[in-house]
């Protein structure tokens, strides 16, 4: 497996205010493919995927990506796996506003020492005809694309998405949906997005359910719904 995850736990705060948000989560992600991780709000989808991320640190359990245990690194590691193996898209785009869109994905490049090629990344993100623009020139859905190219320019082996169409319109989530489709076949890229739409698990290989931070199922979608394809958004 390319991600695995044992019993991880995970709480916020002490005393009074503790909170235990994962309760003990295992699961595993084979490489190459598309993941949803679907819960209620508060149910730990999101802090999982911060913890696979490195971006908060864990109580106990287990992390396995690529063969690499990251429980326990120390931050100039941890700092190494980040820049080497990961990509990471959130609901909000956090574009920089004076840089035009090929700048804003550019310097992204300059992490790996292997980034994809920027004019062919431009061209499967439909961003050619906008690479000069300010982000306050784009529309939301060119300003996700940007953060997409921004994302894989890295050529990362891991994509983590954040609610990744929560600020878009259906039409737009569409369009979101099939490039990221696009770049899972064409690149290969592992992909975790978390997601409070239903609809979304139709097109994955692999479905995640999460409540009160365990998780509650998971499957393998026999039959994938192409992104195109799919209603109500």
């Amino acid at each position: 497996m390319y991600l695995e995850v044992k019993d991880l736990h995970k709480s916020y705060g002490e005393s009074g205010s503790y909170t235990q948000v994962l309760r003990g989560v295992t699961t595993s992600v084979r490489k190459g493919t598309m993941c949803v991780i679907q819960g209620a709000s508060g149910s730990g989808k999101s802090t999982l995927l911060n913890c696979i991320g490195g971006l908060d640190t864990v109580d106990s359990g287990s992390i396995v990506v690529d063969g690499q245990e990251i429980v326990g690194l120390k931050p100039e590691k941890l700092l190494d796996y980040r820049r080497e193996k990961l990509g990471f898209i959130f609901q909000f785009y956090n574009l920089v506003p004076n840089l035009t869109v090929r700048e804003n994905i550019e310097v992204c490049s300059y992490l790996t020492r292997s980034p994809l090629d920027l004019d062919d990344l431009l061209d499967t993100l439909g961003l050619r005809e906008h690479q000069d623009k300010l982000p306050a020139q784009l529309s939301g859905g060119q300003q996700q694309r940007c953060a997409i190219a921004r994302a894989l320019i890295k050529n990362p082996s891991l994509l983590l998405c954040d609610e990744p169409t929560g600020a878009l319109d259906s039409k737009t989530s569409r369009d979101i949906l099939i490039l990221l489709e696009t770049v899972n076949k064409k690149y290969g890229t592992t992909m975790l997005i978390v997601t409070h739409n239903n609809v979304i698990r139709q097109m994955v290989h692999k479905v995640i359910v999460i409540r009160d931070g365990t998780v509650l199922d998971e499957y393998e979608n026999e039959t994938l719904v192409p992104a195109a394809q799919l209603e109500d958004l």
